[in-house]
């Protein structure tokens, strides 16, 4: 019976595994593919189906037919970074007073002001274009890197409060009466007992943040124009009459690399049991 049980559950990793990494590989062979080796038919295994070519890597740095993305892929690295610290920065501590203290204002309790932090992802983005294009065009910082910071944050804040605020819910409060007892006061007891206890939760709202910002197409393509450009927006303009599936897959593999290296890097964080003996 074990050995069935075994038997079928690695056939079915194996199974999701092969379903999981298949795009990879495909986008793989398929950027060093010609126009001719993607037209004429499935060929997957270079030198023997075909002849493998770095066209497709070449014109993502400025080469014939493509465009240099290295300006972009920067301005994407300093905006999703630096919005995703601010964002973490400032939910964490919005999130532990929701969780930690009580806010009245009229009929609004805590549980609604979390709400109202989740909510802002509930609304399709277009509606807040015209805001935002108005906010950053009245600033004086459209089509700025800081710009797009002070969008994403807008963005990627209530993500971090919607994290951290169920995170911070399951951390015992006997941590911080026990701080208090020591003498501790509220900010203390965040920064030196808390927080020290809050590792996985931030690891997790920091990739969320990180994820979302990254992939964000639509506001940096309506609130930037020439001065500055995400990854996102250069890899679609990479695409012509004729589309250019070699650029496209080199360029895919390119945009998911800092994401994957972030994911083998956090990953061992990503566990619960810091809390474990914590309470005396």
């Amino acid at each position: 019976m074990r050995t069935v049980y075994l038997a079928i559950k690695y056939t079915a990793l194996l199974l999701w595994s092969s379903f999981v990494v298949f795009p990879f590989l495909w986008a793989f062979s398929t950027s060093f593919k010609t126009a001719n080796a993607v037209t004429s038919g499935p060929k997957w295994i270079p030198w023997l189906q075909f002849e493998p070519s770095l066209q497709g890597w070449r014109s993502l740095f400025g080469g014939v037919g493509g465009t240099d993305i290295s300006g972009p892929y920067l301005n994407s690295v300093i905006v999703t970074f630096s919005a995703s610290l601010i964002s973490l920065t400032l939910g964490t501590l919005a999130a532990y007073g929701l969780s930690r203290f009580q806010f009245r204002a009229g009929p609004i309790r805590n549980a609604d002001i979390t709400f109202f932090f989740i909510s802002q992802r509930i609304m399709p983005p277009i509606v807040l274009a015209i805001p935002f294009f108005l906010m950053l065009r009245q600033l004086g910082l459209l089509d700025s890197l800081a710009g797009l910071v002070l969008v994403y944050i807008a963005l990627l804040m209530p993500i971090a409060v919607w994290v951290m605020v169920d995170f911070f819910n399951n951390i015992p409060r006997e941590l911080d009466e026990m701080a208090w007892l020591d003498g501790c006061s509220p900010v203390t007891t965040f920064f030196r007992v808390i927080l020290p206890n809050s590792l996985p939760g931030l690891v997790v709202a920091g990739m969320f943040c990180v994820i979302f910002g990254w992939n964000d197409f639509f506001f940096a393509f309506t609130l930037t124009f020439t001065q500055t450009q995400l990854l996102p927006v250069a890899i679609v303009s990479l695409n012509s009459s004729v589309t250019p599936w070699w650029s496209l897959s080199a360029s895919a593999l390119i945009s998911i690399a800092p994401l994957v290296l972030l994911a083998f890097v956090v990953e061992r964080f990503l566990s619960r049991g810091g809390l474990a003996g914590a309470i005396r």
